[in-house]
Order: structure tokens, then sequence, then C-alpha cells
């Protein structure tokens, strides 16, 4: 049988992964233990902080803004949290990589000293390209993402030629070594990516964009066959 604090991390999991509530004779059989220890492995978590609502014949369903028990990361979660923090730390968005550092340190508030330690001791890095050339763009971009408004920009091409556009940014990201902005472009009239390096300016329109982000976003990764990345 699971370790106990195995088995909670496991119904915190199989709460989260539901949107309505649920039995807790479902939950039992899912776990392979007795009802009798699933009611009292969600007191104990509610115990923890777990903000689970529900009781005995009803259901129970973990709300959203629940906090996140010290239990909760596996060692491979712990291992992917460390490694995409760091490459935010080490990365060339230095307003980012302040964020990934409070992060970082809020989630090491949290974990008990040996998982603490643990955290601290991981050996995985990544480290991108720090250096973009000019104005360091990634804020404005970032802004604009979170915003949904368009952007005006100056594009330099790897002939050196530069054009005048703007976009409906849609995600940022690397592709081969190169940070990278997805977009629509009003300008060719069809999806565009961009590498940050090539933005020569920018600017941060009063115009929203005309759909939802998340609809271009998918139309956009819908285009390229991508897999769901949300």
């Amino acid at each position: 049988m699971a370790k106990r604090s195995e088995r909670l991390l496991n119904l915190l999991q199989a709460l989260r992964r539901r949107r309505r509530p649920i039995a807790g004779q479902v939950l039992a059989d899912e776990m392979g233990v007795s009802l009798r220890s699933v009611y009292r492995d969600i007191e104990t978590l509610k115990s923890m902080g777990a903000a689970i609502d529900g009781e005995a014949g009803v259901g129970f369903q973990l709300r959203a803004e629940h906090f996140l028990p010290p239990l909760m990361f596996t060692d491979e979660e712990l291992e992917a949290l460390v490694l995409g923090l760091r490459g935010l730390i080490y990365g060339p968005d230095s307003e980012m990589a302040l964020t990934a550092r409070d992060a970082s340190a809020k989630i090491e508030a949290v974990l008990p000293k040996p998982r603490r330690d643990e955290m601290q001791s991981i050996g995985l890095f990544v480290i991108p390209p720090r250096e973009v050339d000019g104005d360091n763009p990634l804020g404005q971009i970032r802004r604009a993402l979170r915003l949904e408004r368009q952007l005006w920009m100056g594009y330099r091409d790897k002939s050196g030629a530069t054009t005048e556009r703007t976009i409906y940014p849609l995600a940022l990201g690397y592709f081969e070594g190169h940070q990278t902005l997805a977009a629509w472009c009003t300008l060719r009239q069809d999806f565009r990516s961009f590498r940050v390096d090539g933005i020569a300016s920018l600017e941060m329109l009063e115009a929203r964009l005309p759909e939802p982000r998340r609809t271009l976003f998918h139309r956009w990764a819908s285009a390229r066959n991508l897999p769901d990345l949300t």
C-alpha cells in the first residue's frame, strides 16, 4: 500500500482533475482504499489548508483558489518547477527573472526543510541566450499579451531590411535557440513568427485584439498542427 503522504497527494490530484463534485466512493474505488480512509484523508487535507468543499453523501470538490500544501509536489514535479524557473532567472528578460526569483522563494517558503534542501540542490539548468540586441522589448510584449493589445513594430529581417507593421501578439517562446514572438501580421494577413532580436522598434497600441487572444492562439496552433499547449 502506498505511503500515506503519497496517498494524500494522489487524492489531491484526483480532486484537482474534476470540475464537479465527486462521490467519496468513486474516489475510494479509484485509489483502492476504503471509503472511511477517503473521508479521513480529506479531513487531513483540509487541516493542511486545502480548500475542499462538500460532505459525505454529496460529493467533494477542490476550489480553484485552494492553498497548495507542501506535500503536493512529487520529485518530478519539483524538478520541472525548478527547471522552468531557472530558465527564466538566467534568461534575457530581466523583469521576468526577478519575478521568477520571487516565485522560487515563495515555493521554498512553503516546503518543509528536507524538501527545500532538495529543491536547492536539484542539478537541472536551462540557460537561454541572455543578450538581446537593442532595447529589450520582452516586458512590453508580455504586457501586450496579458492585456490583449495590438503592437506596432519595426522589424528587421535576416537581410537587414526593415518593415513596419501592426501585429496581434499571440505567444512568446523559444524556437531553435531564438526567442520568438508568434503573431497575426496585418501586413501579410497571415500568422507569422518574429525573432525578438529582429524587433527594431515597438509600441503597444490602445487598440485591443479583434478576437480573444486564446481564440487566435488556438487557430495559430491548429494551422501548424501543434499539440494542445494550454
